[in-house]
């Protein structure tokens, strides 16, 4: 297993989309055999979730964390543990004796300035903030969907398909369950909600509509811009996903579905939106 952890000087860094450096740990057998830190390269946000599939990251330890880079990170199959502080090395520790929690989303304002607005992400004794620690002092999760797993860490194998049968995802491919809070909306809903009441070996097998799933297509999602406004566009090939930047400094990925001489259109909508999906789960175990 490889575990990454947002690193700064020794400790949990508590805004993830601004991380400029990850510590990487190599575990096997519950140890730690060797770990090593890794720069960014300027990447935030979203795009950190591809440079942790790239690294082949199978668990994220971090402090605060947006919906946005959640589900980016869930979508490379990278399990995520929020809401830690504290040094870097107990945390993988904690993480490896099973007492680590994650606080689920717990950032939704990390495209302001906190300390203008009085909110450190990274300051127990703020107003508000991101940070818990490793085994007590996680923020408060909010359930959305009540049952006998809500709230709970929850292990379950999967395999994901289209309505033609096609693999998309599969947990049985990785030959390792994936693991999250149930009932906080770490999941897409429809695969949350199944989850919630199953019980330890129970197998299940769902439909899931698109609002259900990853929401229906957005058209006001779908951009086409000059080229020569932006830089390095001249570049790309149609079928080819890159990042763009918001005002905020906020990146996302699109999917360059258009171009001509003069113009290019982007698809800023999730690649699975519109989809129906359908989903075998078993419960492996809850927490």
């Amino acid at each position: 297993m490889k575990v990454a952890v947002t690193y700064d000087n020794g400790n949990v860094f508590q805004h993830f989309g601004h991380s400029e450096q990850f510590k990487v740990y190599e575990v096997e057998d519950n140890k730690i055999v060797s770990s090593e830190v890794i720069g960014t390269d300027g990447a935030g946000h979203e795009a950190l979730a591809t440079l942790l599939d790239s690294k082949s990251i199978d668990t994220l330890i971090c402090g605060g964390i947006g919906g946005g880079a959640m589900e980016a990170l869930n979508a490379n199959g990278i399990q995520v543990f929020s809401g830690v502080s504290g040094d870097c090395d107990e945390a993988v520790e904690c993480l490896i004796n099973g007492e680590l929690v994650s606080g689920g989303i717990n950032c939704d304002h990390h495209d302001h300035d906190h300390e203008e607005e009085g909110c450190n992400c990274g300051d127990n004794e703020g107003g508000c903030s991101c940070a818990g620690g490793c085994g007590g002092g996680m923020p408060q999760m909010q359930v959305i969907y009540e049952g006998a797993n809500a709230g709970k860490t929850v292990a379950t194998h999967y395999e994901g398909t289209f309505n033609d049968g096609t693999v998309f995802d599969s947990s049985y491919n990785r030959g390792e369950p994936l693991q999250f809070v149930c009932g906080v909306g770490m999941m897409i809903p429809g695969f949350d909600k199944a989850v919630v009441d199953m019980k330890v070996g129970d197998v299940v097998n769902i439909h899931l509509m698109p609002e259900e799933a990853y929401g229906e297509s957005d058209p006001e999602a779908i951009l086409t811009l000059n080229i020569a406004e932006l830089p390095g566009s001249e570049d790309l090939l149609e079928g080819q996903t890159v990042y763009l930047s918001n005002q905020m400094g906020q990146q996302f990925p699109v999917k360059v579905v258009g171009k001509t001489e003069e113009t290019i259109t982007l698809d800023a909508n999730h690649e699975m939106a519109g989809k129906e999906l359908n989903f075998k789960i078993e419960l492996v175990s809850v927490g």
